[in-house]
């Protein structure tokens, strides 16, 4: 289980355009990773909306924003168009980086159990993690993440 002031997990993935993304690119900056179940559905789209709404503040104070569920780069590619949204999405489709940031796990929806994507964010700098979010708020999550790292 990873805590705030661990080592962030080093990735190297394929983003929506089937860019590599790695977790040193990022070193200068401080990244919001986060981790979402699927493209396009209520809860995920505000979250995605609220930080694509906010990004120039976010790039501004030096952030960078990635999104990362297990949704195929069509997939991302069709979401990023419906929604304009201005940042990298990594297709985990096989969710390597999502287990290895603790994300993938037993889900409870309207009784049933399944598995299935943990919504976390985590904010990492230097290759570090600052902040972890386990209860992320989808539709004020820029404004969550600034007032806990100030």
């Amino acid at each position: 289980m990873l805590k705030e002031g661990d080592a962030a997990p080093y990735f190297k993935a394929l983003d929506q355009n089937g860019k590599s993304i790695e977790l040193n690119d990022f070193s200068n900056k401080k990244l919001i990773l986060y981790f979402y179940p699927k493209d396009d559905t209520p809860g995920c789209t505000k979250e995605a909306c609220n930080l694509r709404d906010n990004y120039s503040d976010l790039v501004k104070d030096n952030f960078e924003v990635v999104g990362v569920s297990a949704d195929d780069s069509k997939k991302h590619i069709k979401f990023i168009n419906k929604y304009n949204l201005p940042f990298s999405l990594i297709a985990d489709t096989d969710k390597t980086l999502i287990e290895a940031y603790g994300c993938w796990g037993l889900k409870k929806f309207m009784g049933r159990e399944y598995e299935g994507i943990h919504r976390k964010t985590f904010v990492i700098q230097n290759q570090k993690i600052l902040k972890i979010f386990e209860k992320v708020k989808t539709t004020d999550h820029y404004q969550q993440i600034l007032d806990a790292l100030n």
